[in-house]
């Protein structure tokens, strides 16, 4: 593993059809939604456990899920989420795992071009001393967020879900003076216009 003192921390939703990708249900139906949740997490958890980090999995609304705890072994543990907004969560756990590890990424489940190689390279800038990693999304939001050390102005009053997310953390970023280094742009599976270009991507357009 390259990065023992590490940990991923994946943020999951417990693939519960209607809980889960709930914009595409209108063109794809509540079960149909939660497949396609299931495998992007899946998927993203395969990359996260290629002999990289630790991985700790965030799960909502606890760990009982069947798909949680199959995943469940020496190098997953399973944490249920604490409640609050999106923010307030990430920092609960952000602040939990640098307890026990020297940095950590934050991910979620629904990105179906983060791989193993942005994994690594954000752990690198951040054994190399940046402070902190952005992985930009397209909508405007963030899909990685690595840190070395934690401070909760990077997670409270934030309109998560908007495209201002990324744009006022890397405002709060400078006003805490720190050093961060960013990925390129990746994309979420939000919309059906993201749904088509997955389908696209993986060679099952219709």
């Amino acid at each position: 593993m390259r990065f023992p003192a590490a940990r991923i921390l994946l943020f999951a939703k417990a693939p519960v059809p209607g809980q889960v990708k709930t914009r595409l249900i209108p063109s794809v139906g509540e079960q149909r939604a939660a497949e396609i949740y299931r495998t992007l997490l899946e998927r993203v958890l395969g990359e996260a456990t290629r002999e990289v980090a630790p991985v700790e999995i965030w799960c909502a609304p606890d760990t009982r899920h069947a798909v949680f705890q199959a995943a469940a072994n020496p190098s997953i543990t399973l944490y249920a989420q604490t409640t609050g907004d999106l923010g307030q969560r990430m920092a609960h756990a952000a602040r939990k795992a640098l307890t026990r590890c020297e940095m950590v990424l934050l991910i979620g489940g629904d990105c179906p071009v983060l791989k193993r190689e942005h994994l690594l390279r954000a752990l690198d800038w951040l054994s190399a001393g940046a402070d902190a990693v952005l992985g930009p999304a397209e909508d405007g939001g963030y899909v990685l967020l690595g840190m070395r050390r934690m401070d909760g102005q990077l997670f409270y009053d934030i309109p998560w879900g908007t495209d201002q997310v990324l744009k006022i953390t890397r405002e709060r970023l400078a006003q805490l003076g720190w050093v961060w280094r960013e990925l390129e742009p990746l994309w979420d599976l939000d919309r059906d216009a993201d749904l088509q270009r997955y389908l696209r991507l993986s060679g099952t357009a219709q």
